[in-house]
């Protein structure tokens, strides 16, 4: 597809300067828009494009899933990380996440309206992660846990920057690549299917790596390097899906920060469909964040084999693969958002049934993992296809260009909920006594039931209120099919 050369510096939208053929600036912005909505026609997207897409889970999901399984763990129970401490490590790298990932949605907005693609940002991203997620697994427990804490933070906040320079301008893609409400359900889903293989490949093969040598320093290493690299390459492939979207308007704003922050919180102000979905998704993240930071601990502590971890994700992965087409299928029947709430429900219920552990610990906690699984696959597919119908909806509004700063926004929050789900599993870990150790120390330590207790809690009962909360802001999402497809006939 040609793209429009890019332009100059022209005045900020809404001025009465006049557009290239005497008219007003708003009036050619209008025309702009209805003919990025008319090159977005909800025709099926290429194959190319959608296993291209679908591709970048091995970036998005390897991140996501390996640090928060296995980073709080490794400054625990490797460096001999006191667990609060190693808790407020991961939660200044999140933050940093929080504070970046509006920036980069802004910056990525003005890359795509000067070039014509956000492919830049995400390369950069791409090429970068591999080198500082090595980094951050690298460090010895012969370093001390106060040097050890040093060196790991700042290679993953290194490594969080990169991340977010790919994340923000992946997850706006889907709005400028197809209009259609079912196509970007189509193209979600199919992300989703390789995510939780992604979750699979990286939550039972990186911690089966961090075995691989007998030697739990190079372990590590060995899995930073191997699993970096993997992610990298996903990114790489997934770049290229930048090529087949639409070109923004050629209209370039220059602003500030400060002005970019003001323009995310803006679109959080104005779009009612943006506010309830995002806060769903925050407290959702926050709810499988808390879970996937406590997993390694459930395997080691409450069913008594570190290996276990493995077995965990199997029963999380595999019923998701398989359940992920029906969640599609299903949401093409009821709508999004009615299907999105069945989802959330049964991870409700699944999550919390799992306290029955603090009375008959077991191999049945791999069923009700399962359960959570099956509603996993819906809870991932069907909010990031619903965030491009609240794009469009907001660009009939204000306009096109915006689809940065609301992925930047979205980005945030979910690094919001990762990183306060590994802080209220640190927190609960210190306040019911747990204990640290360093590598090959596993013999010397025997852990308090209070701790084995706020483990389990961690586990079931904290994510399954967090659920609850999250279908509250869920029941305030108004857009339905028609308000999307309906707009573009």
């Amino acid at each position: 597809m040609a793209r429009p050369k890019t332009g100059k510096c022209a005045p900020k939208p809404g001025s009465a300067a006049p557009g290239p053929d005497g008219t007003g600036l708003a009036d050619t912005l209008a025309r702009m828009s209805t003919a990025a909505r008319a090159e977005r026609a909800p025709t099926r997207l290429p194959a190319r494009t959608v296993a291209r897409y679908a591709t970048g889970s091995l970036g998005t999901g390897g991140f996501a899933t390996l640090p928060g399984l296995v980073l709080a763990y490794f400054l625990t129970d490797n460096l001999g990380v006191a667990a609060i401490l190693a808790g407020t490590i991961v939660t200044l790298a999140k933050v940093w996440d929080v504070v970046i990932d509006p920036v980069i949605g802004a910056w990525s907005d003005r890359s795509l309206i000067r070039t014509g693609s956000r492919k830049r940002f995400m390369l950069i991203g791409a090429f970068t992660l591999p080198v500082f997620f090595a980094l951050t697994f690298a460090v010895p427990p012969a370093f001390g846990p106060v040097a050890g804490v040093i060196c790991v933070l700042l290679a993953f906040l290194a490594t969080a920057t990169s991340f977010s320079l790919f994340q923000v301008p992946y997850i706006a893609l889907p709005a400028e690549l197809t209009s259609s409400y079912d196509e970007r359900t189509r193209l979600l889903s199919w992300r989703v299917i390789a995510l939780t293989v992604t979750i699979l490949l990286f939550g039972g093969g990186g911690p089966e790596l961090r075995r691989i040598t007998g030697d739990p320093v190079i372990g590590y290493l060995v899995m930073g390097v191997v699993a970096g690299i993997v992610i990298g390459v996903g990114m790489l492939i997934a770049a290229r899906t930048a090529d087949d979207a639409v070109a923004a308007p050629a209209t370039v704003e220059h602003v500030g920060i400060r002005a970019q922050y003001a323009a995310g919180f803006a679109a959080v102000r104005r779009s009612q469909p943006f506010r309830a979905l995002l806060g769903t998704y925050l407290l959702q993240a926050l709810a499988t964040g808390t879970m996937l930071a406590g997993a390694q601990y459930v395997a080691t502590w409450v069913m008594r084999s570190e290996s276990a971890v493995t077995l965990l994700f199997i029963a999380l992965v595999a019923p998701a693969v398989i359940a992920t087409p029906g969640w599609e299928r299903l949401s093409r029947r009821i709508g999004k958002e009615r299907a999105f709430r069945i989802a959330s429900t049964i991870f409700l219920v699944a999550s919390a049934s799992i306290v029955l552990a603090l009375w008959m610990p077991g191999s049945w906690i791999y069923a009700s993992v399962a359960a959570a699984g099956v509603a996993y696959a819906g809870m991932q597919a069907l909010p990031m296809a619903m965030l491009p119908d609240v794009i469009s909806h907001d660009e009939r509004d204000s306009g096109p260009g915006n689809a940065g700063t609301f992925t930047g926004m979205w980005t945030a929050s979910e690094t919001v909920g990762f990183a306060l789900g590994t802080t209220i599993v640190a927190v609960v870990l210190a306040v019911t006594g747990y204990i640290s150790r360093t590598a090959g120390a596993a013999s010397a330590v025997v852990q308090p039931g209070s701790a084995v207790t706020g483990i389990v809690l961690i586990f079931s009962v904290v994510p399954a209120v967090l659920m609850l909360l999250s279908l509250a802001t869920l029941a305030r999402y108004r857009l339905r099919r028609s308000d999307i497809d309906g707009a573009d006939r």
